[in-house]
């Protein structure tokens, strides 16, 4: 007996294997898990004796089982050979099966796909357009790049047949290809304008999505199908304009899902190109006016119409249009339609701040509703939208919202209000008014920076002081369990106590005199306006000494005192023994020395120290816990278009962040060993200062008598300085001088003032423009430096004149190594668009060689999603910078 008849008398002996839908049964019958993978197991243990035994009459029935079992999740890699065996049989049942499990079992990770190769190669030459399409459409889900330049001659042939349904996935894998090897995509644009001016819609359809894909990997591919613009408009137009077609119609929609994507495709092709913009404004116009909106198939389509509309350089009309139907978006009762609206508008409130505006209280209306994810969008779009103008009714509603919010709201509502009263607020009552309604409205949800932040602010508001703490004072007393407002109330009275009890008036109330007749005698201005004020206004409190300490007694014996609460109480009584009679001492050393033995160390720490203060040294206790200056703030505030107000500018302390690992990265960005990055501003800690010395660093410049190439070491501004480097503010001070170089400077009988007055007459720089591309402007003005006649101020303007902002903007510089460069802070990162504002930023260039100046830049940008960036030089610096 041969071996193949015995082969066939065992199979004949097997019983045949259960058919797909019986295994489906027998699983679904299945009462626990464990039945269902005893019933898995035992299957597959039948499949695998058959694959081993050859078994070619049943191999597509096992496949497809196989199939099934694996999308449940159980482990059936195995098939993936017999795959490959029925994707080489005649049959189509079984190339249909052997391609479908390839799919679900392989993908461009597994080495045995490129055994497939030669058969999918063969199949898109068969003469059965199926075969054909089963090749092509495994080939567009596990392409990889090696079959990709294996396969995308027959791909590139495919996309000339006559046969729409071949063309149509021959697009599609062409797709794939240019994903995987992008500089394939050349061979098939040829092919792609005869593919767009196809009558059939699908074809169109992955036409397009086969220019979408290679504008987005190639630049140059973008300008050349920028030439398609007219294709695109007469086809997105021919689907507005034509009647009712049964084949492409959806809920009364000419096939929305082409128009979705010519839209996309537009929007890519009219980014940053007036000229294409212009030519699709019309069409783009025509959607959104004639597009159905009571189904959400014309939704989808109006969406992406405002999408696109809002990247292109479209005219202002047309932004107003586009933001009107996201207005309508936030009247629909979907809640998908208004999160998309509020989301889009989010994105686009800073390229048309006046348009969003106009529907203000519908999305104040959207602060009321259910969802929570429709809420956090309402906020955050609310925060975009507040100005000075609109301040006092944004926050309005917005604390009405705090009240009611949700206790995931509260942090981000809060800290947000904050900022916004800080930006805009029209007058120091309002925003002091403000800021203790959200304490008690946000409670313990108020952020710590948001506590030190109001503590700084009210230190600054002298005149408001006396009617602060009054407010905090009551609200205290109506509720001890909010910590942040319990810290900013105890920090207040412990400055300001002897203000409270003496019920003084804020001065910045109107005072209305009446016909008062006062003989000539003296009144002090406290008691005069006790006299005067008029009972319509808040009348001061009635407070005395016991009152303010019952209630610090009270928080600190709270259970729901926080530890911090009770250190700022502490401190609040130490203040109050400075402020209150001799008689309120006694009270205050029985509240603060019980501490002394608490397990809390900083609480332990500090009522040990304030007990020796009282005690041991009472004679500096006076002096120690007198009022606090007004505190500066140290940030940087961005306020109007990024810029900074003078005052700011003025109290502002700058940190330079450069570092040697930060230089080094510029000159491998700028490749040049000639140049030098900005020197490093750390201050030289192993050299002490010398007295006297920051009047030498305003007084001196450089010191030429180092090694060109050694970069100095320039002090901060947050050295200490004496009273006559204040009349300097916002100037770095540089480098101290060394002993022979003061002595000459002494010799030579220059000051300050002359240094000032010298500088007065000298003849003045014009400007130059240093960047101007693509809409963006760099402009640089020079000043000298009067003390340092080396050294040259240089302020760099970056405007925009573009629709589109210019976020996360960075400017970068070197110079060569005969000078030494310092880039101080920008005023922000934000370049706004139509030139209605501008980024500056301070240069200091030092030329101890008296040397030509060259300049060498690199400056980075994020616009519509993509970002910019280009690098250049500078040589056409003015001739008389340093003479």
């Amino acid at each position: 007996m041969s071996v193949l008849q015995a082969l066939e008398e065992k199979l004949s002996k097997m019983p045949a294997p259960i058919r797909l839908k019986d295994l489906i049964r027998n699983i679904r019958a299945a009462r626990t898990a464990a039945d269902e993978r005893s019933v898995v197991q035992k299957e597959l243990a039948q499949i695998r004796d058959l694959f081993r035994d050859e078994d070619s009459v049943y191999r597509c029935r096992n496949v497809a089982k196989v199939l099934y079992i694996h999308m449940l999740g159980y482990a059936a890699h195995f098939g993936q050979l017999e795959c490959l065996k029925l994707i080489a049989s005649p049959r189509f049942t079984d190339k249909r099966i052997g391609y479908l499990g390839a799919t679900l079992l392989l993908d461009e990770r597994h080495d045995v796909h490129l055994l497939m190769t030669n058969s999918m190669k063969n199949d898109m030459n068969h003469n059965t357009q199926y075969v054909v399409g089963l090749s092509l459409s495994c080939l567009g889900s596990i392409c990889s790049p090696e079959m990709s330049r294996d396969l995308a001659g027959e791909v590139e042939k495919l996309l000339k047949t006559s046969n729409a349904y071949i063309k149509k996935k021959a697009a599609l894998c062409a797709v794939r290809i240019t994903r995987k090897v992008p500089e394939l995509m050349e061979m098939f644009i040829p092919s792609v304008r005869s593919l767009l001016n196809d009558k059939n819609h699908g074809v169109q359809l992955t036409a397009v999505c086969l220019v979408h894909e290679m504008c987005e990997r190639s630049p140059d591919t973008l300008l050349h199908f920028r030439k398609l613009v007219p294709n695109l408009v007469r086809i997105l137009k021919n689907l507005i304009m034509s009647g009712y077609s049964p084949e492409h119609d959806v809920s009364g929609v000419s096939d929305p899902f082409l128009q979705v994507k010519v839209l996309q495709l537009l929007r890519v092709l009219g980014r940053k190109d007036p000229d294409a913009s212009e030519a699709m404004n019309d069409i783009l116009a025509q959607v959104a006016t004639n597009t159905e909106t009571s189904k959400n198939v014309g939704n989808a389509i109006l969406y992406e119409t405002v999408l696109t509309i809002m990247d292109i350089n479209s005219e202002s009309g047309l932004r107003v249009l586009a933001v009107n139907i996201l207005g309508r978006f936030l009247l629909n009762n979907d809640k998908n339609i208004r999160y998309v609206a509020l989301n889009t508008l989010l994105k686009t409130v800073q390229a048309d701040m006046n348009a969003v505006q106009r529907h203000r209280s519908t999305i104040l209306d959207c602060l009321k509703d259910s969802d929570i994810s429709i809420k956090k969008r309402s906020v955050e779009l609310c925060f975009a939208l507040i100005n000075a103008s609109n301040v006092r009714t944004m926050v309005k509603e917005l604390i009405f919202f705090l009240d009611k919010a949700d206790p995931e709201f509260k942090s981000y509502t809060s800290s947000n209000i904050f900022t916004a009263c800080d930006r805009y607020s029209p007058n120091k009552r309002w925003h002091i008014d403000t800021m203790m309604r959200v304490l008690t409205a946000a409670g313990n949800y108020v952020p710590d920076d948001s506590v030190s932040s109001l503590i700084q602010m009210i230190s600054e508001t002298g005149s408001l002081q006396a009617y602060i703490v009054q407010q905090l004072y009551k609200a205290l007393k109506d509720d001890i369990s909010q910590q942040p407002l319990a810290q900013v109330s105890l920090w207040c009275i412990g400055e300001f106590g002897d203000m409270l009890v003496a019920g003084v008036v804020d001065e910045e109330e109107p005072i209305q005199v009446r016909t008062y007749y006062l003989p000539a005698l003296h009144v002090d201005s406290l008691r005069l306006k006790r006299l005067t004020h008029d009972p319509g206004m808040t009348e001061p409190l009635q407070v005395s000494e016991d009152d303010i300490l019952d209630l610090g007694e009270s928080l600190m014996n709270a259970t729901s005192s926080s530890q911090v609460t009770k250190e700022y109480a502490l401190l609040a009584m130490v203040k109050l023994s400075a402020r209150f009679s001799p008689q309120s001492l006694e009270r205050i050393k029985k509240i603060v020395i019980p501490y002394s033995q608490s397990m809390d160390m900083e609480l332990q720490q500090r009522s040990v120290e304030f007990g020796a203060l009282i005690n041991t040294y009472n004679h500096m206790r006076a002096g120690l816990l007198e009022r606090m200056p007004p505190m500066e703030k140290k940030d940087t505030d961005k306020v109007n278009n990024g810029e900074l107000t003078d005052e700011q500018l003025e109290s502002r302390e700058i940190s330079i962040p450069s570092t040697q690992n930060e230089s080094k990265g510029l000159l491998d960005i700028l490749g040049d060993g000639d140049f030098t990055a900005p020197v490093n501003n750390q201050p030289n800690k192993s050299e002490p200062m010398s007295s006297g010395g920051e009047l030498l660093d305003l007084l001196g410049g450089l010191d030429l008598s180092a090694p060109p190439t050694v970069a100095p070491t320039i002090q901060p501004m947050g050295a200490p300085l004496n009273s006559v480097p204040n009349l300097m503010d916002g100037l770095d001070a540089l480098q101290p001088m060394t002993t022979t170089a003061t002595m000459n400077l002494m010799n030579q009988n220059t000051d300050l003032l002359g240094g000032l007055t010298n500088n007065i007459g000298a003849p003045s720089i014009p400007p130059i423009m240093a960047v101007d591309k693509d809409g963006l402007k760099v402009e640089f003005n020079f000043e000298k430096e009067g003390s340092a006649p080396h050294v040259v101020n240089i302020t760099l303007k970056a405007t925009n004149s573009t629709t589109n902002p210019f976020s996360s903007f960075i400017f970068q510089a070197a110079v060569p190594k005969t000078f030494q460069l310092q880039l101080m802070s920008p005023s922000g990162d934000l370049v706004p668009p139509n030139n209605s504002g501008a980024i500056t930023q301070l240069i200091k260039v030092a030329n101890p060689q008296n040397a030509n100046l060259r300049m060498r830049y690199k400056f980075s940008y994020s616009t519509g999603g993509s970002t910019v960036s280009d690098q250049g030089e500078v040589n056409t610096f003015p001739a008389n910078m340093f003479t």
